[in-house]
């Protein structure tokens, strides 16, 4: 997955918090709560995002419908992985992730590796 941009982050912001796909109509209403764009700007940023697999979007009455192919939990992790895979010294980074974490950070981390022997 390419990285995102401000306003792509904000419109995958509403998208992420939805509980069902929208159209572009109501994804710019919800940006707009905070901001003043075009029907036009949301309309590219949403074709954008489909183009980078960020979204999928279904026809519904001569308009899409659109919905994040991921959770924000599930691709912020698959941006972790990607940074990680681009290092040349994944040991290093691990290590200097590893003591960033706070207390909390480092028991869930914990719990998960106990979970899942053998796994990276």
């Amino acid at each position: 997955m390419q990285r995102l941009g401000e306003l792509e982050a904000s419109v995958m912001d509403v998208l992420w918090n939805s509980a069902e796909p929208l159209r572009v109509r109501q994804v710019l209403e919800a940006i707009n709560q905070h901001r003043d764009l075009a029907y036009t700007t949301v309309m590219t940023v949403l074709d954008n995002l489909h183009r980078k697999e960020w979204v999928v979007r279904e026809m519904e009455n001569r308009a899409y419908r659109y919905r994040a192919v991921a959770t924000r939990e599930e691709a912020t992790a698959q941006s972790l992985r990607e940074l990680l895979d681009a290092s040349d010294d994944r040991e290093s980074v691990l290590l200097h992730f590893a003591r960033s974490v706070t207390e909390e950070e480092s028991d869930i981390l914990r719990r998960a590796l106990r979970r899942k022997p053998g796994k990276r």
